[in-house]
Parts: C-alpha cells; sequence; structure tokens
C-alpha cells in the first residue's frame, strides 16, 4: 500500500500527543480523532477541552469524544472512517478487540519508555526517579496493557538536572518523528514486530497526589530524584509545623547526615535529614505562599531550624 493513501485515525488526549497529531497531519491522510469528553479543569472547574480537541478544531480535522469507546455511535463512527490503521499516544482508555482489529494493519502506539520497562500510567516519572537512560516505543497494540509487539524504540539519557516535565515534552518530540520513519516500514512489511520479553517487564501505576510525600528514612538521593520524578505532577512535598511545603527543586549532599526529618540549614538553605545525607531544597512554595528559592524561603521561615534539627557539619 502507498503510504499517502493510509486512512488513519489518531486519539490522543494531552499535550503529549500534540506533535504526533500534528507529524501524521503533515505527512499522511488523517480521517478522524478520537479524544476525551471536555472535563472541568482549574480552580474554577470550568469545562475544557483537552489539548487534542483543540488541536483537531485548528487543524479542521473531524473527531468525536466518547466517554468510552463501548459507546455503539462511536464504534460506528470508527467503522465509518474506514483507518487502515489507528494511532494511539495518550489516549487515557484501554481499547477492546473490536477496535484493535478494526484497521487492517491494527492500533500502532507512542510510548513514553523503552518497553517492556516501564508499561502502565507513569513511565516518564517512573524512569526519572530509577533509570540513567528512557525512551520511546512505537508498538503495534495488543489486548494487554502495553503488552504488544515492538515496532522501533529510540533511547535518550536522563540528566541529573531533568525533571519529568522537561524529559515529557522531549519524549513527545522524538514519538512523533519515531512514528513517522517507523509508519512507511511498518505498512510495507519492511518492519517485523518483535515480542517483548516478559522477564524484563516492570509496571508504573497511575500516581496519587499523596503519592509526592517525601519518605525521610530514604536517601537523600532517592528523594532528589523522587523531587525531579513528580514535577510537575503530583510534585514532591512535605510538612513543617503542619505547614504544607512544596518542593521543586533539590539536591543530596550525601557526605553529612542528620536524624531522619530533623530541619537544619546548609550552605543558606534549608534541608531535611534523611535516611543517608541532607536534601537541600533549592526551591520550594509554602501554601498559600510564592514560589522561592530555598534562600528567599529562610528569610520568612524564622522558626526552620528546632534544637532537635542540629545536624553534624550544618
Amino acid at each position: 500500500m502507498e503510504v499517502m493513501t493510509l486512512r488513519i485515525v489518531f486519539m490522543g488526549s494531552p499535550d503529549f500527543a500534540l506533535p504526533t497529531l500534528k507529524v501524521l497531519k503533515s505527512h499522511f491522510n488523517v480521517v478522524g480523532v478520537v479524544t476525551q469528553p471536555d472535563r472541568p479543569a482549574g480552580r474554577g472547574r470550568k469545562s475544557q477541552a483537552p489539548d487534542v480537541k483543540k488541536l483537531a478544531v485548528s487543524l479542521g480535522l473531524p473527531f468525536i469524544q466518547p466517554a468510552t469507546l463501548k459507546d455503539e455511535s462511536a464504534l460506528q463512527q470508527l467503522k465509518n472512517w474506514a483507518p487502515n490503521v489507528i494511532v494511539v499516544a495518550a489516549f487515557g482508555q484501554i481499547l477492546r478487540e473490536n477496535v484493535l482489529n478494526l484497521p487492517p494493519f491494527g492500533c500502532v502506539n507512542v510510548h513514553a519508555s523503552l518497553l517492556p520497562r516501564w508499561r502502565g500510567a507513569a513511565p516518564v516519572q517512573a524512569a526519572v526517579l530509577h533509570d540513567d537512560v528512557t525512551g520511546v516505543t512505537i508498538m503495534k497494540m495488543d489486548k494487554g496493557l502495553d503488552t504488544g509487539p515492538i515496532l522501533s524504540q529510540r533511547s535518550i539519557p536522563i540528566n541529573d538536572d531533568m525533571t519529568a516535565g522537561n524529559l515529557f515534552d522531549q519524549l513527545a518530540v522524538m514519538g512523533a518523528d519515531l512514528l513517522l520513519q517507523t509508519l512507511p516500514k511498518y505498512v510495507s512489511g519492511e518492519i517485523e514486530p518483535q515480542l517483548q520479553d516478559e522477564e524484563n517487564a516492570k509496571y508504573a501505576p497511575r500516581l496519587k497526589k499523596e503519592d509526592g510525600m517525601l519518605d525521610f528514612s530514604q536517601p537523600a538521593s532517592f528523594l532528589a530524584r523522587m523531587v525531579r520524578a513528580y514535577n510537575p505532577w503530583p510534585g514532591a512535598y512535605q510538612f513543617y509545623d503542619g505547614i504544607r511545603l512544596k518542593v521543586y527543586k533539590a539536591h543530596a549532599v550525601e557526605r553529612i547526615n542528620a536524624q531522619p526529618g530533623a530541619r537544619i540549614i546548609y550552605e543558606e538553605k534549608p534541608a531535611w535529614g534523611t535516611g543517608q545525607g541532607l536534601l537541600i531544597l533549592d526551591q520550594v512554595q509554602a501554601a498559600g505562599k510564592s514560589r522561592l528559592s530555598g534562600k528567599e524561603f529562610l528569610h520568612g521561615a524564622k522558626d526552620w531550624i528546632k534544637d532537635e534539627g542540629n545536624g553534624d557539619g550544618a
């Protein structure tokens, strides 16, 4: 089949999916878009459209927003569009076999990890928390959760100052570019899907807000990675004197110790003792206040140090 004659339906919702939709629209025949319904968001809880819907409107693409693909009208619309392949990027719904088997070339997914490592809803955060290298995978979907055979992969190092938000943006662009290179080869039969190695599979479950609470029994090096991994969401935080303190940037000093959870000042910055070393707070935000550097925060937090909080070498 000639690539330009491909009829493609795209499924996606958040900003991660935008580069992929743009690439598809520029190079192929996108006959329809499926995205999540508008939902309340923000402080005012006003109804907001998903990013993919906004882009579809600006590109003049037809779209639907079914609450579930079990909806018969949604399935009928997919059949009417008659896609040769469905491309999925961060759609947010599980596809059943009647959808997976609808197009002749199946459903192809842009996934933000080096599968089989970090299947699931939070692969980018898991990679920042645990790994030094991650990447994107183009996969032919099956009925499992990110278990389908691999078409292509590309890797990227995780730098010491990289947050999940930074990495998320880079992987979105990388995934779109890799899809552009992969799709024609897959359709022409040049690429043979490769089964995943189940023995190396890891799962990254959906995160909750409470997952961001810092556990001071952990080493400072792990907590510093956690701050990067959970930026921007769910956000790393702890409490001091009943005040919720969000931590946006932090680093570890491993050669100095204090009691886990003890508050000290290190080189004019607030710090917490941990299971090993100090967690130095470089940028924070107290509840109801503005985001500040660690030094700026200390100007208004005269009660940061308590007697039990003095650590060795501070």
